[in-house]
């Protein structure tokens, strides 16, 4: 009887703890990455520089590259710089961005990523995918994992805690888009990978019923530790199935019909992950998400970032669009867009607007 397994595609180093950051030219170097501190780090033009001045004592071998945004055009700009410098690798040092446009210019020229998150924003930071801006909104590029991910808990601490909420919100949303993937298992037939859907759905879960708050330790271990869970089940997958459902068509709708107004992703994708849930008739798990989101200081309803009620049911309306083939629980209702209003009266007054 043969054995039969997989290969899981995810970094060969993990660290998340206080301190992470203390000796990172020593982890690079016992991970066999860089034994010489090669390396092309990739940082913001702002809170860059002091993350600079901090390290480049201790690799002065590395060459520091500024990211101007988080477009395409950013990352073709930092593949090209680093392209002749023969290194070991890149770091991604900062946030979402940073990290998307370190991803996108790794795979551009070969070389492996090291992912270095200075806040919890979104489960982007160990993905297959780079989001970057284009000249037709947003797009999700390829590419590979990181070969390392490190996040220094005490870095996390600095970070403006809007940053942790954001990533709450992107976790939590985990478990409506795996519902989604499992009703269009249902439904359609779609096929489903469960070590995928459990490892994103596991990870949402942690975050969502953990009592901690944003200056916990226990609690940033477990979101940070859930983000990369999140990362590594799309790899699992192949895409982004496990952790982009209904609550992420809502939000890329926000940011497409409202670019200059629109909130955080992840606020965006908590609150579209509860009223998704509401929508699909699981009041007892929607109503725990509201309290969870609120307890951290997270939108559930659109007037908390600045939308009418009429703005969102054009969201709603709209966000089948953003995800062409993705069947979630909106193109299984395909509401009108009297639905729509009269399924968020219901909503809003059932969490107590």
């Amino acid at each position: 009887m043969p054995v039969l397994t997989r290969l899981i595609p995810s970094p060969v180093v993990v660290d998340i703890s206080r301190g992470a950051l203390d000796d990172l030219a020593g982890l690079l170097a016992d991970q066999r990455i860089s034994s010489n501190g090669k390396l092309a780090f990739a940082i913001s033009g702002g809170s860059g520089a002091a993350l600079r001045e901090r390290f480049a004592p201790e690799l002065p071998n590395a060459d520091w590259y500024e990211v101007g945004g988080g477009t395409i055009d950013d990352a073709i700009k930092l593949a090209d710089a680093m392209k002749t410098g023969r290194y070991d690798a890149v770091v991604g040092l900062g946030g979402g961005k940073i990290i998307d446009c370190a991803k996108f210019a790794a795979a551009r020229i070969g070389l492996p990523l090291v992912a270095v998150a200075t806040n919890l924003s979104h489960d982007g930071l160990c993905s297959p995918v780079a989001t970057l801006d284009n000249d037709a909104g947003r797009g999700s590029y390829g590419v590979p994992n990181p070969i390392a991910v490190v996040i220094d808990l005490d870095v996390i601490r600095e970070a403006p805690v809007r940053f942790v909420r954001s990533g709450i919100g992107d976790a939590i949303s985990n478990i409506s888009a795996v519902r989604d993937w499992e009703l269009a298992h249902e439904t359609r037939g779609e096929d489903i990978d469960g070590l995928a859907a459990a490892m994103a759905r596991q990870a949402g879960e942690a975050v969502l019923r953990h009592p901690g708050g944003v200056g916990d330790d226990a609690f940033l271990q477990v979101l940070a530790e859930g983000l990369v869970l999140t990362g590594i089940s799309m790899s699992v997958a192949g895409d982004s199935r496990p952790a982009s459902g209904a609550c992420h068509e809502i939000n890329h709708a926000f940011d497409l019909l409202f670019p200059k107004r629109a909130a955080s992703h992840g606020e965006q994708c908590g609150m579209g992950a509860a009223f998704a849930t509401f929508l699909r008739g699981d009041k007892e798990t929607a109503h725990l998400m509201v309290e969870v989101l609120r307890r951290h200081g997270l939108p559930v309803l659109p007037a908390e970032i600045g939308f009418s009620v009429e703005e969102f049911v054009k969201v709603v309306e709209y966000a089948p669009q953003t995800r062409p083939g993705r069947y979630t629980i909106l193109e299984h209702l395909d509401l009108s867009t009297d639905q729509i209003r009269d399924a968020y009266a219901d909503y809003a007054e059932a969490i107590g607007s």
